[in-house]
């Protein structure tokens, strides 16, 4: 087991997974990861992360009845976060495709139907070369 796995069963620990979710995320046996946490005092209920404090700065939270669970404070925070800790991700799912309307080579996470760049190919390879878009008086 790396270090970079150690430290992923460690996030996701705290987290709230449990050991069969965590192997399976990390393509792990069940066992590996059972026993890494209970050598570690990983094992019981995991620990957990104060809900009250920002993730990436410390800074309180502000929450409003009926909004979630928030983590961050700001988008600053959440992209300086996930930046740091892109190693947590798993991007198997990661697709090279080629724009059907321009032809650049992208990187698709989302989804492994897209078939633009970006929503401006889109546009232009539905409705043609079209300066200033307006929905209004583009008709399909």
């Amino acid at each position: 087991m790396t270090t970079i796995e150690k430290e992923k069963i460690r996030y996701l620990r705290g987290e709230g997974l449990g050991y069969k979710a965590i192997a399976s995320r990390l393509e792990l046996s069940e066992n590996a990861v059972k026993g890494f946490c209970k050598r570690n005092n990983l094992d019981g209920i995991a620990a957990e992360i104060s809900d009250n404090v920002c993730r990436q700065c410390g800074a309180p939270l502000e929450r409003k009845p009926g909004s979630g669970q928030k983590k961050f404070c700001s988008d600053q925070c959440r992209s300086a976060w996930r930046s740091s800790h892109a190693y947590l991700y798993n991007h198997k799912d990661e697709n090279s495709r080629v724009c059907v309307h321009c032809g650049r080579v992208f990187d698709s996470f989302q989804s492994k139907k897209r078939k633009y760049c970006g929503h401006s190919c889109y546009i232009k390879a539905r409705f043609g070369e079209v300066s200033g878009y307006d929905a209004g008086t583009i008709r399909a």
